[in-house]
């Protein structure tokens, strides 16, 4: 053991103990981060900020909720709403955080993909950070069944029901999962408990791991530059920083990062205080009945698509039922992206617009996800159902044709 003679109580002694100022160096004032980025790098601290004031408000709104089935609805929209001071604000705020942390999620995902930060030694930061949304999904599930409205209880029957599709009946998974034959008073108390403590940790969890994974290989940069970060970092330390093509993480990156937190914050207090009925479906505003079904049961906004594709094959084919086809694509959906790093044949690391039929790709996901968020809220009947097939068939062919596509790239610029 290295032989300290300095007081605990100093600061000198603090430091021979805890290392605070190497910590501090490696982590942030020598870590490097390219200097060609843009605002679209500031959204992994506006997700962290996000998860903040999820965490703050939900340790408030903690207080006065019930997760009994007899108590939740009148403790969410009374108790809290009406009599706590400020609970509306609260209650606001951590649903619209809620929401538009998905959508931070989405930019923040898609700029991945459109910039190749997924390849090249990056793998484990993409497959981290697919882990997050994983987990900010469950969050969300879970989440949205609390307040114990219409809505709350039928979407978590459907969601529930999907582990007694196919051969995971004979398992008992639903049954188990619910804490009896139906959604019930052992349901909300099981999800309550996911929400509120194993999630949360879980997810900070992966964030710290997803924070590590970005610490090796360091981020992306726009134009997708290899850069040489300990001779660019020399350049920056002695003081050539216009020829330098890194900047420290702290200060520089991070006042950058603040200033677009600004802006989202501007964003964000707007929803909460003017726009906030975006978040919380009219449904929810009447109580859980089981003996009343909606006239059409949908999930929050961003599971949308991955609903659609559950629901899209509406008739039997190739010697299956419309309902296991649905659950398989669903399956995949959910795990599709986490293995994109996998399927992209090309070796190099170059964004969408330098890759012509990559970036044609790009875009077609992106609008057919669109077209899945759009008609998974509508009925399923007529027109809207056969959009939602098509929508879903597209998906399933994009991710077919996703190999071969990035291959076709890299054959005509020789990279194969």
């Amino acid at each position: 053991m290295a032989l300290i003679n300095e007081s605990f109580f100093s600061a000198e002694g603090l430091e021979k103990r805890l290392a605070g100022k190497k910590f501090w160096k490696t982590m942030m004032t020598e870590y490097w981060i390219p200097k060609d980025i843009n605002f679209l790098w500031a959204l992994g601290v506006v997700l962290a900020v996000t998860f903040c004031i999820l965490i703050i408000s939900g340790i408030f709104l903690m207080m006065y909720y019930k997760p009994d089935t007899a108590l939740a609805f009148d403790s969410v929209n009374y108790t809290i709403m009406q009599e706590v001071a400020f609970g509306w604000l609260f209650r606001h705020m951590h649903g619209v955080a809620a929401s538009v942390i998905f959508l931070v999620i989405y930019i923040h995902m898609f700029t991945g993909i459109y910039y190749g930060s997924y390849k090249k030694g990056r793998e484990m930061i993409w497959i981290s950070g697919m882990l997050l949304f994983v987990t900010f999904s469950a969050g969300g599930f879970s989440g949205y069944m609390l307040p114990w409205g219409q809505m709350s209880y039928w979407a978590a029957a459907v969601i529930t029901n999907l582990f007694a599709g196919g051969s995971l009946e004979a398992w008992g998974l639903v049954e188990w999962i619910r804490g009896g034959f139906a959604v019930n008073d052992a349901t909300l108390t099981r999800f309550f408990m996911l929400h509120v403590f194993l999630l949360p940790l879980v997810i900070i969890m992966v964030i710290v791991f997803h924070f590590y994974t970005l610490r090796i290989p360091h981020v992306n940069n726009q134009i997708s530059d290899d850069i040489d970060y300990d001779a660019e970092a020399e350049k920056y330390l002695a003081g050539n920083k216009k020829e330098s093509k890194v900047i420290p993480f702290w200060p520089v990156f991070l006042s950058k990062d603040f200033a677009v937190v600004s802006v989202f914050l501007i964003f964000y207090f707007y929803l909460v205080f003017f726009n906030y009925n975006f978040a919380m479906d009219p449904v929810n505003f009447d109580p859980a009945n089981d003996m009343v079904t909606p006239a059409h049961i949908y999930p929050e906004w961003y599971f949308l698509w991955s609903y659609e594709t559950l629901r899209g094959p509406f008739f039997d084919m190739l010697g299956m039922k419309a309902g296991d086809i649905g659950l398989i694509i669903f399956g995949l959906a959910q795990v599709i992206f986490l293995v994109f790093p996998f399927l992209d044949k090309d070796p190099d690391v170059l964004p969408a617009h330098k890759r012509p039929m990559f970036f044609i790709w790009f875009w077609i996901m992106i609008v057919d996800l669109l077209v899945l968020s759009v008609y998974g809220k509508l009925p399923p009947t007529g027109a809207n159902a056969w959009v939602g097939f098509y929508a879903t068939a597209v998906f399933l062919l994009l991710w077919i044709v996703l190999p071969i596509v990035t291959k076709m790239d890299a054959k005509k610029r020789g990279a194969l």
